[in-house]
Protein backbone atom coordinates (compact mmCIF):
# COMPACT_ATOMS: atom_id res chain seq x y z
CA UNK A 1 0.00 0.00 0.00
CA UNK A 2 2.78 2.40 0.94
CA UNK A 3 4.68 1.36 -2.18
CA UNK A 4 1.65 2.15 -4.39
CA UNK A 5 1.33 5.61 -2.89
CA UNK A 6 4.98 6.31 -3.58
CA UNK A 7 4.55 5.20 -7.17
CA UNK A 8 1.55 7.45 -7.64
CA UNK A 9 3.44 10.42 -6.19
CA UNK A 10 6.38 9.77 -8.49
CA UNK A 11 4.11 9.64 -11.52
CA UNK A 12 2.42 12.86 -10.49
CA UNK A 13 5.74 14.67 -10.08
CA UNK A 14 7.00 13.38 -13.41
CA UNK A 15 3.80 14.51 -15.13
CA UNK A 16 4.03 17.96 -13.57
CA UNK A 17 7.64 18.33 -14.65
CA UNK A 18 6.72 17.20 -18.14
CA UNK A 19 3.90 19.76 -18.38
CA UNK A 20 6.17 22.51 -17.06
CA UNK A 21 8.75 21.65 -19.69
CA UNK A 22 6.08 21.81 -22.39
CA UNK A 23 4.89 25.18 -21.09
CA UNK A 24 8.47 26.48 -21.16
CA UNK A 25 8.89 25.31 -24.74
CA UNK A 26 5.60 26.94 -25.75
CA UNK A 27 6.62 30.21 -24.09
CA UNK A 28 10.00 30.07 -25.81
CA UNK A 29 8.34 29.36 -29.14
CA UNK A 30 5.86 32.22 -28.61
CA UNK A 31 8.69 34.64 -27.82
CA UNK A 32 10.63 33.61 -30.89
CA UNK A 33 7.56 34.14 -33.07
CA UNK A 34 7.41 37.83 -32.07
CA UNK A 35 9.62 38.90 -34.96
CA UNK A 36 10.89 42.46 -35.03
CA UNK A 37 10.35 43.76 -38.56
CA UNK A 38 13.18 45.60 -40.28
CA UNK A 39 12.03 48.64 -42.30
CA UNK A 40 14.52 50.70 -44.24
CA UNK A 41 13.60 54.31 -45.04
CA UNK A 42 15.64 56.22 -47.59
CA UNK A 43 15.05 59.95 -48.06
CA UNK A 44 16.67 61.75 -50.99
CA UNK A 45 17.51 65.00 -49.23
CA UNK A 46 16.55 67.04 -46.19
CA UNK A 47 13.90 69.70 -46.74
CA UNK A 48 10.49 70.54 -45.24
CA UNK A 49 8.35 68.53 -47.64
CA UNK A 50 10.32 65.28 -47.56
CA UNK A 51 10.86 65.54 -43.79
CA UNK A 52 7.08 65.83 -43.36
CA UNK A 53 6.46 62.85 -45.66
CA UNK A 54 8.90 60.80 -43.58
CA UNK A 55 7.10 61.66 -40.34
CA UNK A 56 3.73 60.85 -41.89
CA UNK A 57 4.97 57.47 -43.11
CA UNK A 58 6.27 56.45 -39.67
CA UNK A 59 3.22 57.84 -37.83
CA UNK A 60 0.78 55.96 -40.07
CA UNK A 61 2.64 52.70 -39.45
CA UNK A 62 2.55 53.36 -35.69
CA UNK A 63 -1.20 54.00 -35.86
CA UNK A 64 -1.57 50.59 -37.45
CA UNK A 65 0.43 48.87 -34.71
CA UNK A 66 3.91 48.88 -36.27
CA UNK A 67 5.85 50.81 -33.65
CA UNK A 68 9.55 51.54 -33.34
CA UNK A 69 11.11 49.86 -30.31
CA UNK A 70 8.27 47.35 -30.04
CA UNK A 71 7.82 45.27 -33.17
CA UNK A 72 9.65 47.41 -35.74
CA UNK A 73 13.21 48.60 -36.16
CA UNK A 74 13.54 51.53 -38.57
CA UNK A 75 16.78 52.14 -40.44
CA UNK A 76 16.50 55.84 -41.36
CA UNK A 77 18.91 56.98 -44.08
CA UNK A 78 19.28 60.35 -45.85
CA UNK A 79 21.24 60.41 -49.12
CA UNK A 80 21.88 64.19 -49.06
CA UNK A 81 20.98 64.32 -52.78
CA UNK A 82 23.99 62.17 -53.67
CA UNK A 83 23.50 59.29 -56.12
CA UNK A 84 26.43 57.27 -54.76
CA UNK A 85 24.92 57.58 -51.27
CA UNK A 86 21.62 56.26 -52.64
CA UNK A 87 23.34 53.20 -54.11
CA UNK A 88 25.18 52.52 -50.86
CA UNK A 89 21.96 52.82 -48.86
CA UNK A 90 20.17 50.44 -51.22
CA UNK A 91 22.99 47.92 -50.82
CA UNK A 92 22.83 48.34 -47.04
CA UNK A 93 19.12 47.49 -47.06
CA UNK A 94 19.74 44.42 -49.21
CA UNK A 95 22.58 43.20 -46.97
CA UNK A 96 20.41 43.63 -43.89
CA UNK A 97 17.50 41.84 -45.58
CA UNK A 98 14.92 44.44 -44.60
CA UNK A 99 11.26 43.40 -44.74
CA UNK A 100 10.07 46.58 -46.48
CA UNK A 101 11.56 49.78 -47.88
CA UNK A 102 10.04 53.25 -47.63
CA UNK A 103 11.45 55.47 -50.40
CA UNK A 104 10.94 59.24 -50.27
CA UNK A 105 11.31 61.07 -53.62
CA UNK A 106 11.73 59.71 -57.13
CA UNK A 107 15.53 59.18 -57.28
CA UNK A 108 15.41 57.31 -53.96
CA UNK A 109 12.61 55.06 -55.22
CA UNK A 110 14.38 54.41 -58.54
CA UNK A 111 17.63 53.44 -56.86
CA UNK A 112 16.12 50.92 -54.43
CA UNK A 113 13.88 49.55 -57.20
CA UNK A 114 17.03 48.88 -59.24
CA UNK A 115 18.49 47.01 -56.26
CA UNK A 116 15.62 44.57 -55.69
CA UNK A 117 12.57 43.17 -57.46
CA UNK A 118 11.43 41.18 -54.41
CA UNK A 119 11.48 43.39 -51.31
CA UNK A 120 8.28 45.48 -51.10
CA UNK A 121 8.92 49.17 -51.77
CA UNK A 122 6.40 51.85 -50.80
CA UNK A 123 7.38 55.23 -52.18
CA UNK A 124 6.04 58.72 -51.65
CA UNK A 125 6.81 62.18 -53.06
CA UNK A 126 6.92 60.65 -56.55
CA UNK A 127 4.88 62.55 -59.12
CA UNK A 128 4.28 59.87 -61.76
CA UNK A 129 5.35 56.32 -60.92
CA UNK A 130 4.72 55.09 -64.45
CA UNK A 131 6.83 57.75 -66.17
CA UNK A 132 9.58 57.14 -63.60
CA UNK A 133 9.49 53.45 -64.72
CA UNK A 134 8.77 52.27 -61.19
CA UNK A 135 5.53 50.52 -62.18
CA UNK A 136 3.95 49.11 -65.31
CA UNK A 137 0.82 51.16 -64.69
CA UNK A 138 -0.27 53.62 -62.01
CA UNK A 139 -3.59 51.72 -61.79
CA UNK A 140 -1.97 48.28 -61.45
CA UNK A 141 1.75 48.53 -60.67
CA UNK A 142 2.70 44.93 -61.51
CA UNK A 143 6.05 45.35 -59.71
CA UNK A 144 7.31 45.35 -56.12
CA UNK A 145 6.73 49.13 -55.98
CA UNK A 146 3.66 51.15 -55.02
CA UNK A 147 2.97 54.33 -53.06
CA UNK A 148 1.50 57.84 -53.06
CA UNK A 149 1.91 60.52 -55.74
CA UNK A 150 2.66 64.19 -55.16
CA UNK A 151 1.03 65.32 -58.39
CA UNK A 152 -0.32 68.79 -57.62
CA UNK A 153 -3.41 70.30 -59.34
CA UNK A 154 -1.46 72.23 -61.97
CA UNK A 155 -4.59 73.37 -63.80
CA UNK A 156 -5.85 75.01 -60.62
CA UNK A 157 -2.47 76.64 -60.05
CA UNK A 158 -2.57 78.29 -63.48
CA UNK A 159 -6.04 79.59 -62.63
CA UNK A 160 -4.70 80.91 -59.32
CA UNK A 161 -1.86 82.72 -61.07
CA UNK A 162 -4.33 84.50 -63.36
CA UNK A 163 -6.53 85.49 -60.43
CA UNK A 164 -3.53 87.21 -58.84
CA UNK A 165 -2.03 88.51 -62.07
CA UNK A 166 -4.66 88.63 -64.86
CA UNK A 167 -2.30 90.57 -67.16
CA UNK A 168 0.35 87.84 -67.10
CA UNK A 169 1.81 86.93 -70.49
CA UNK A 170 5.20 85.32 -69.80
CA UNK A 171 5.95 82.80 -67.06
CA UNK A 172 9.35 81.43 -66.12
CA UNK A 173 9.60 77.75 -65.15
CA UNK A 174 12.62 76.74 -63.05
CA UNK A 175 13.40 73.11 -62.26
CA UNK A 176 16.07 70.41 -62.11
CA UNK A 177 16.97 68.82 -65.45
CA UNK A 178 17.79 65.54 -63.66
CA UNK A 179 14.33 65.03 -62.15
CA UNK A 180 12.07 63.27 -64.65
CA UNK A 181 8.95 64.06 -62.65
CA UNK A 182 9.79 67.76 -62.66
CA UNK A 183 9.89 67.65 -66.44
CA UNK A 184 6.51 65.89 -66.37
CA UNK A 185 5.01 68.74 -64.32
CA UNK A 186 6.50 71.35 -66.65
CA UNK A 187 4.96 69.61 -69.64
CA UNK A 188 1.54 69.66 -67.96
CA UNK A 189 2.01 73.29 -66.92
CA UNK A 190 2.86 74.32 -70.50
CA UNK A 191 -0.27 72.62 -71.85
CA UNK A 192 -2.42 74.38 -69.27
CA UNK A 193 -0.71 77.70 -69.98
CA UNK A 194 -1.41 77.36 -73.71
CA UNK A 195 -5.14 77.41 -72.96
CA UNK A 196 -4.70 81.03 -71.83
CA UNK A 197 -2.13 81.98 -74.50
CA UNK A 198 0.62 82.18 -71.89
CA UNK A 199 4.25 81.83 -72.93
CA UNK A 200 6.46 79.61 -70.73
CA UNK A 201 10.23 80.16 -70.66
CA UNK A 202 12.22 77.32 -69.06
CA UNK A 203 15.38 77.55 -66.95
CA UNK A 204 16.94 74.31 -65.72
CA UNK A 205 19.45 73.62 -62.97
CA UNK A 206 21.78 70.69 -62.28
CA UNK A 207 22.17 71.40 -58.56
CA UNK A 208 21.44 74.06 -55.96
CA UNK A 209 24.48 76.08 -57.02
CA UNK A 210 22.81 76.81 -60.37
CA UNK A 211 19.58 78.22 -58.95
CA UNK A 212 20.53 81.88 -58.69
CA UNK A 213 22.06 81.97 -62.17
CA UNK A 214 18.99 80.26 -63.65
CA UNK A 215 16.66 82.67 -61.86
CA UNK A 216 18.73 85.66 -63.00
CA UNK A 217 18.40 84.48 -66.60
CA UNK A 218 14.62 84.94 -66.31
CA UNK A 219 14.70 88.45 -64.84
CA UNK A 220 13.31 90.98 -67.30
CA UNK A 221 11.85 88.28 -69.53
CA UNK A 222 8.95 86.98 -67.44
CA UNK A 223 6.15 88.32 -65.24
CA UNK A 224 6.45 85.63 -62.56
CA UNK A 225 7.99 82.22 -61.92
CA UNK A 226 6.57 78.72 -61.54
CA UNK A 227 8.50 76.07 -59.60
CA UNK A 228 7.13 72.51 -59.60
CA UNK A 229 7.47 70.09 -56.68
CA UNK A 230 11.17 69.74 -57.44
CA UNK A 231 13.56 68.51 -54.73
CA UNK A 232 16.52 70.61 -55.87
CA UNK A 233 14.52 73.83 -55.84
CA UNK A 234 12.64 72.91 -52.65
CA UNK A 235 15.91 72.38 -50.77
CA UNK A 236 17.14 75.90 -51.61
CA UNK A 237 14.13 78.22 -51.91
CA UNK A 238 15.88 81.08 -50.05
CA UNK A 239 18.56 81.11 -52.78
CA UNK A 240 15.85 81.50 -55.40
CA UNK A 241 14.07 84.26 -53.45
CA UNK A 242 17.30 86.28 -53.20
CA UNK A 243 17.02 86.82 -56.95
CA UNK A 244 13.26 86.91 -57.53
CA UNK A 245 12.19 89.20 -54.70
CA UNK A 246 14.44 92.18 -55.54
CA UNK A 247 13.31 91.74 -59.17
CA UNK A 248 9.66 91.81 -58.01
CA UNK A 249 9.00 88.36 -59.46
CA UNK A 250 6.39 86.32 -57.55
CA UNK A 251 7.06 82.56 -57.26
CA UNK A 252 4.13 80.13 -57.50
CA UNK A 253 4.50 76.47 -56.68
CA UNK A 254 2.58 73.30 -55.86
CA UNK A 255 4.07 72.60 -52.45
CA UNK A 256 3.37 74.21 -49.10
CA UNK A 257 6.86 73.86 -47.66
CA UNK A 258 8.24 76.04 -50.45
CA UNK A 259 5.75 78.77 -49.55
CA UNK A 260 6.82 78.57 -45.92
CA UNK A 261 10.41 78.96 -47.13
CA UNK A 262 9.63 82.14 -49.05
CA UNK A 263 7.75 81.35 -52.27
CA UNK A 264 4.74 83.59 -52.87
CA UNK A 265 1.81 81.20 -53.16
CA UNK A 266 0.73 77.65 -53.91
CA UNK A 267 -2.19 75.31 -54.26
CA UNK A 268 -0.44 73.05 -51.88
CA UNK A 269 0.02 69.40 -51.21
CA UNK A 270 0.35 68.33 -47.58
CA UNK A 271 3.40 66.06 -47.56
CA UNK A 272 2.69 64.82 -44.05
CA UNK A 273 -0.67 63.49 -45.27
CA UNK A 274 1.02 62.14 -48.39
CA UNK A 275 3.43 60.20 -46.16
CA UNK A 276 0.52 58.88 -44.11
CA UNK A 277 -1.15 57.54 -47.25
CA UNK A 278 2.04 55.64 -48.08
CA UNK A 279 2.38 54.46 -44.46
CA UNK A 280 -1.11 52.97 -44.55
CA UNK A 281 -0.23 51.17 -47.77
CA UNK A 282 2.92 49.80 -46.14
CA UNK A 283 0.86 48.58 -43.18
CA UNK A 284 -1.49 46.73 -45.54
CA UNK A 285 1.53 44.95 -47.05
CA UNK A 286 2.99 44.04 -43.64
CA UNK A 287 -0.44 42.81 -42.52
CA UNK A 288 -0.52 40.58 -45.63
CA UNK A 289 -3.71 42.30 -46.78
CA UNK A 290 -2.27 43.19 -50.15
CA UNK A 291 0.84 43.14 -52.35
CA UNK A 292 2.56 46.10 -54.05
CA UNK A 293 1.90 44.78 -57.53
CA UNK A 294 -1.86 44.92 -56.90
CA UNK A 295 -2.03 48.30 -55.12
CA UNK A 296 -2.91 51.25 -57.36
CA UNK A 297 -0.93 54.45 -56.84
CA UNK A 298 -2.86 56.76 -54.51
CA UNK A 299 -3.28 60.51 -54.78
CA UNK A 300 -4.05 63.34 -52.39
CA UNK A 301 -7.43 64.94 -53.00
CA UNK A 302 -7.53 67.90 -50.62
CA UNK A 303 -5.43 71.01 -51.22
CA UNK A 304 -5.01 74.42 -49.60
CA UNK A 305 -4.25 77.77 -51.18
CA UNK A 306 -1.30 79.15 -49.25
CA UNK A 307 0.16 82.66 -49.43
CA UNK A 308 3.37 83.74 -47.74
CA UNK A 309 2.46 86.89 -45.80
CA UNK A 310 5.95 88.39 -45.77
CA UNK A 311 6.52 87.68 -49.48
CA UNK A 312 3.13 89.14 -50.39
CA UNK A 313 3.93 92.36 -48.52
CA UNK A 314 7.41 92.60 -50.07
CA UNK A 315 6.01 92.17 -53.57
CA UNK A 316 2.94 94.32 -53.03
CA UNK A 317 0.68 91.38 -53.83
CA UNK A 318 -3.04 92.11 -53.69
CA UNK A 319 -5.06 89.07 -52.67
CA UNK A 320 -8.12 88.68 -54.94
CA UNK A 321 -11.54 89.15 -53.36
CA UNK A 322 -13.42 85.99 -52.47
CA UNK A 323 -10.33 83.77 -52.54
CA UNK A 324 -10.05 81.38 -49.61
CA UNK A 325 -6.44 81.36 -48.54
CA UNK A 326 -4.25 80.47 -45.60
CA UNK A 327 -1.52 82.96 -44.75
CA UNK A 328 1.79 81.51 -43.62
CA UNK A 329 4.76 83.33 -42.14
Amino acid sequence: MKFSRLCLMAVAVATALSLTACDDKQASKSASEKKVLQIGIVQLVEHNALDAANRGFVDALANRGFKAGENVKFDQQNAQADQSNLRNIAQRFMSNKVDLIGAIATPAAQTVANATTKTPIVATAVTDFEIAKLVKSNDKPGTNVTGSSDMAPIDKLVELILKFYPQTKNIGAIYSSSEINSQRQIDIFKKEAQKYNLNVLEATVSNVNDIQQAAQSLVGKVDLIYAPTDNTIASAVPALIKITEPAKLPVFTGEGGMVKSGATAAIALDYYELGKIAGDMAADILDKKSKPQDMAIRFQNNFKTLVNKRAAEALGVKIPDGLQIELVE
